[in-house]
C-alpha cells in the first residue's frame, strides 16, 4: 500500500466510466474536476461515475472541485503585436472607452480598475509569462511600460500582476455559481485560486456557510499557492486552511523559476507542522501527455515530492487529455511506491508540530509506542478524521488503519498521507468498529495473525471523554 496519495485530473481522456474505473485500480485516490472547463451537467456525470466506482471498488475516491478563481485575462478586441524595447500602455477596459489614441499600442486588462495599481517597477507577465512587460510609470489613467521580450498579445490570454496587490474578491460571479453547484452535489475539497490571504479563505468560507444549512459540514477548502502575494501571507493562510496545493504553474511565473523547488520544499514543511495535507502540482509527468514513458527528470520530480513528504501528488494535463492516462497512474503509482520502500524516504525523528496540545501529545505517544515495538499497524477510531492527520503528521513506518461511520470522513481520508479508512456507514456501535476493521484488513491482506498493532480511540462528537489508548494488540 502506497502511502502517498494521487490526485487525478478528469477531461475528455478520462471521463468515462471504464477508465474511471481503471484510474481508481491503477492507483488514483481523489479526482480534481477543473472547473476552468466544461458544464456543470459534464462535471455532475464524472461525479456520479466516481461515486459509483467507490461503491463498487469498496475504496474511498476523494472529489476535489477546483474553482477558476478570479483570473485576469487581455481585454483587446484584436492581436497587438510588441517587440523587446518598445513602450506601451498598459490599462484597462475601465477606461477602454475613454482612452484617447496614441502612438503608443495600448494593453487592455478584462477587469475595471485592475491596472490602477500599477507602478513603477512592476511586472506584467502575458500567456504564462512568455511576453513581460516592464512598467517604468504611470498616468492617471494608464501605466507605461517597455517591453522585455517580442511576442503577440492575443485576446483572452492570461496575465499576472504578481507585484500589485489585488482588490479582488476571491469568488468572481463564475466561481460562485460552481461554488453552489458543487455543494449542492457534495464533493469533498473546494481548490481555492489565487489565494492571497487568510481573509480571502475565510470569505469562501462563509459563502458556503450561507448556501449550507446551519451545521452542515463544510467541504475542505485547499489553498492552491501560486501568486507571490500568498508566499508573503503563507504561515497565516496554512492556519486558515484545510489543505495545501503547491501550484507550481503560475507560482512559477510570478516567482523566479530558480525558487520554486526551495518554495515547494518549505511551504511542505510548514504545512506538515500545521497537519494540513499538502498537494504537489503541475508538470510532474508533462511528457507522459504525449509518450508513454516519462522523463528521468519527472521521475526526479515526483521522487522529491514523496522524499518530502508531501501526502500527495497531482497530474493534470496528463490525466486530463493525454493520451495514456491509466499508465500515467501507474507509472507515478510505481515511482510512490519504490521510494517509499526506500531509505531515502525514512523518517529518523518524528517530525515537528506546532500544534501544542494534550490531544497532539497523546497521538505522538501512539507514534512512539508503534515505533519502539515496531508494529505492523496504528488502527484508529475516528469520526472527524482529525486523529488520523494527527497520526499520519508523523509519518510513521506502520500502516494506519482508521476506523469511522461518516462517509465524508472516509472520502476525504483519500488525500491524507499513509491512511487507509474503512466505512461502517449508519453503525453506532463503536466499540466493535476496531473488531469489524481488523476482520476486514486480515481479508485484504493487510494484517495476519501474530502481528503486533497500537489500538487508539480518538475523540467522539458528542463524547468527548471517550478517548483512550488501549496499547498494543496482537491480531489473532
Amino acid at each position: 500500500m502506497k502511502n502517498t496519495k494521487i490526485v487525478t485530473t478528469i477531461g475528455p481522456a478520462s471521463e468515462s466510466k471504464e477508465m474511471l474505473r481503471a484510474l481508481a485500480e491503477a492507483g488514483m485516490n481523489v479526482v480534481r474536476l477543473n472547473f476552468s472547463h466544461n458544464e456543470h451537467a459534464w462535471h455532475l456525470d464524472v461525479i456520479n461515475r466516481v461515486r459509483e466506482i467507490s461503491q463498487e471498488l469498496n475504496q474511498p475516491i476523494g472529489i476535489l472541485a477546483d474553482l477558476q478563481g478570479p483570473r485576469i485575462r487581455i481585454g483587446n478586441d484584436a492581436e497587438v503585436a510588441v517587440a523587446a524595447g518598445q513602450s506601451v500602455r498598459v490599462s484597462d477596459i475601465g477606461h477602454k472607452e475613454t482612452l484617447s489614441a496614441s502612438d503608443l499600442a495600448t494593453v487592455f486588462l478584462d477587469i475595471a480598475g485592475i491596472s490602477d495599481p500599477l507602478e513603477a517597477g512592476h511586472q506584467v507577465l502575458i500567456e504564462d509569462g512568455t511576453i513581460r512587460l516592464s512598467v517604468t510609470g504611470r498616468e492617471e489613467r494608464y501605466a507605461i511600460a517597455t517591453v522585455e521580450t517580442d511576442g503577440l498579445i492575443r485576446p483572452r490570454k492570461g496575465v499576472n500582476l504578481p507585484d500589485s496587490k489585488l482588490d479582488l474578491p476571491i469568488l468572481s460571479e463564475k466561481d460562485r455559481k460552481d461554488l453552489s453547484f458543487v455543494l449542492k452535489e457534495g464533493v469533498d475539497f473546494v481548490g481555492l485560486s489565487f489565494v492571497g490571504s487568510a481573509q480571502d479563505i475565510e470569505s469562501a468560507r462563509e459563502v458556503m456557510r450561507a448556501e449550507l444549512p446551519e451545521g452542515a459540514r463544510l467541504p475542505d477548502i485547499v489553498s492552491k499557492i501560486e501568486r507571490k502575494e500568498a508566499i508573503k501571507n503563507i504561515d497565516a493562510i496554512i492556519k486558515a486552511t484545510d489543505a495545501v496545493m503547491v501550484a507550481r504553474g503560475d507560482l512559477g511565473i510570478e516567482m523566479p523559476e530558480s525558487e520554486v523547488t526551495l518554495l515547494q520544499k518549505d511551504i511542505i514543511r510548514r504545512s506538515l507542522m500545521a497537519v494540513k495535507p499538502v498537494i504537489v502540482a503541475t508538470q510532474m509527468m508533462k511528457s507522459m501527455t504525449e509518450q508513454p514513458i516519462p522523463t528521468r527528470a519527472e521521475v526526479s520530480d515526483v521522487t522529491n515530492a514523496v522524499v518530502d513528504h508531501a501526502d500527495a501528488v497531482m497530474l493534470s494535463e496528463e490525466s486530463a487529455m493525454g493520451k495514456y492516462p491509466a499508465e500515467t497512474v501507474s507509472m507515478m503509482r510505481e515511482i510512490i511506491t519504490r521510494t517509499e520502500e526506500s531509505p531515502f524516504d525514512d523518517v529518523y525523528d518524528a517530525l515537528d508540530l506546532n500544534i501544542h496540545s494534550e490531544y497532539a501529545t497523546l497521538i505522538r505517544s501512539v507514534y512512539e509506542l508503534a515505533k519502539s515495538f515496531e508494529t505492523k499497524a496504528i488502527l484508529l477510531l475516528s469520526m472527524s478524521g482529525f486523529t488520523a492527520k494527527l497520526a499520519s503528521h508523523f509519518r510513521p513506518d506502520t500502516g494506519i488503519l482508521v476506523a469511522t461511520n461518516d462517509r465524508r470522513t472516509y472520502d476525504r481520508m483519500a488525500l491524507v498521507w499513509g491512511v487507509r479508512p474503512y466505512l461502517f456507514e449508519g453503525d453506532k456501535d463503536l466499540d466493535s468498529f476496531i473488531d469489524k476493521m481488523v476482520d476486514s484488513a486480515k481479508e485484504d491482506g493487510i494484517l495476519a495473525a501474530g502481528d503486533q498493532t497500537v489500538v487508539f480511540l480518538g475523540r467522539v462528537p458528542g463524547n468527548r471523554d471517550m478517548m483512550r489508548l488501549v496499547g498494543i494488540r496482537e491480531i489473532r
